[in-house]
């Protein structure tokens, strides 16, 4: 008799088998429990009938509390009723350890309660779901980068300056110098794409703002490629093949994830197809002033979460809105070369009301003119002269962008909020010891 996990349990049917398991639900109806079975792979159905176990077995099947953890032997059966497709029928079951008052009940829970009690929301089914989702397009992300020649570096956590101004930075002290928590790992890529053409970074990133959305969080994990000799054009497409790769590997390998969170499977084959439609900045505020739903929207303006679900919606499919004022956008973006007022860059927006889900550009590559945005954003140039080195010595035109995984996994799986992407609320309004 073999020790198996849940997830192969197709493997073994009509087989006699041992499981490692917690107890999440159960129900009884006489002479038959039923018991809800969960062991990091899968879930799936235990059934035990009274006439076929000892009396100490079935009563244990009666008594066992949610989220005690116990091995179960037992005959692995179909169960077309399922999205799982199995179940085990149970013959023996052997205690591990006890569970008293599990505070997550079966029944409703609001969000606040449930991020107090992540370290054990995590067992949740939909959590679970939206882990292995997360997982897969991590290891998609990978594999789609390794194929199309990326090496991967790991950009420093503490950094002595900011891409993107000091606002919104944690600060603290690096042995009396100051330093901040990484507010984006792309500066540090693009001296590696100067150095090895494509590179792409992936590691936690930290944005000091209190902000109360849906869609926002302090620590998120981001992944910024950096690619050398590459204009914007070019980039886009590397972009939406990107995006479409992760949809194609999540609807591929997380079938039994999708069905769980009861994910229209339709709707993000229609995000795999190509190319994603292309709007201009100032198309796109025409557009929405044409609605006559915006009124109040100007140019020279950022776009709020209204503007980018209308925008998206519009399109029924993610898409690039391009070149954005100059004055709203990062000091190191290319400037465009007919308008001085816009940069060229683009932001990708997903549809169904997820907003902003990559933001990227062709990077400036004259060196005085980056000093001079350098020190018109209040920055101190003696912190970016390294930076301004990658411009002095052989630059050339290259682009990058960056995707936030958890704002990404919260599309994809369809969840109504983004905190339930992220593993453990680290700096997310509580501190973990």
């Amino acid at each position: 008799m073999e020790t198996i996990s849940i997830i192969n349990a197709k493997d073994y049917v009509d087989q006699k088998v041992r499981i490692g398991v917690w107890l999440t639900n159960k129900r009884s109806s006489g002479k038959i429990a039923f018991l809800q079975l969960r062991d990091g792979t899968a879930y799936f159905q235990g059934v035990v009938v009274k006439n076929n176990v000892s009396e100490d077995v079935f009563k244990l099947a009666k008594e066992v509390r949610q989220e005690a953890s116990m091995y179960v032997t037992g005959t692995i059966h179909e169960d077309t009723r399922s999205h799982f497709g199995y179940e085990i029928e149970i013959e023996d079951i052997e205690l591990v350890g006890q569970s008293e008052d599990y505070p997550i009940t079966p029944k409703e829970h609001g969000t606040d309660f449930l991020m107090d009690h992540r370290h054990l929301w995590l067992r949740s089914k939909r959590q679970f779901a939206i882990m292995k989702i997360r997982n897969e397009m991590i290891r998609a992300t990978y594999e789609f980068f390794n194929k199309e020649g990326f090496i991967k570096l790991d950009s420093p956590i503490l950094t002595g300056s900011a891409p993107e101004g000091t606002t919104e930075l944690f600060h603290t002290e690096y042995f009396e110098k100051d330093a901040y928590l990484s507010q984006s790992g792309q500066l540090y890529a693009e001296a590696g794409a100067m150095a090895y053409g494509k590179v792409f970074t992936f590691g936690p990133t930290f944005r000091a703002e209190k902000s109360k959305t849906r869609r926002h969080l302090i620590e998120f994990w981001m992944i910024e490629p950096e690619m050398a000799f590459m204009h914007q054009e070019e980039s886009l497409e590397i972009q939406e093949r990107y995006i479409a790769y992760l949809v194609e590997k999540v609807l591929e390998n997380c079938d039994y994830e999708l069905d769980i969170l009861g994910r229209d499977k339709e709707v993000l084959k229609r995000y795999t197809q190509l190319p994603y439609p292309r709007i201009s900045y100032d198309d796109a505020i025409k557009l929405l002033q044409e609605s006559g739903k915006f009124p109040d929207v100007k140019w020279g303006e950022d776009f709020g979460s209204p503007e980018e679900t209308y925008l998206a919606e519009h399109f029924s499919k993610p898409v690039f809105v391009l070149n954005y004022p100059k004055a709203i956008k990062p000091f190191y973006m290319k400037p465009h070369p007919t308008r001085e007022d816009l940069v060229v860059c683009a932001d990708l927006l997903a549809p169904e009301g997820y907003g902003e889900i990559i933001g990227g550009s062709e990077r400036a590559t004259d060196p005085e003119y980056l000093a001079k945005q350098i020190e018109d954003a209040g920055l101190n140039k003696a912190d970016y002269e390294w930076y301004l080195d990658l411009r002095r010595y052989g630059s050339v035109p290259h682009s990058g962008f960056g995707l936030g995984l958890e704002r990404a996994v919260t599309w994809i799986t369809g969840e109504d909020h983004i905190r339930e992407a992220i593993p453990f609320p680290r700096l997310l309004n509580r501190i973990y010891p």
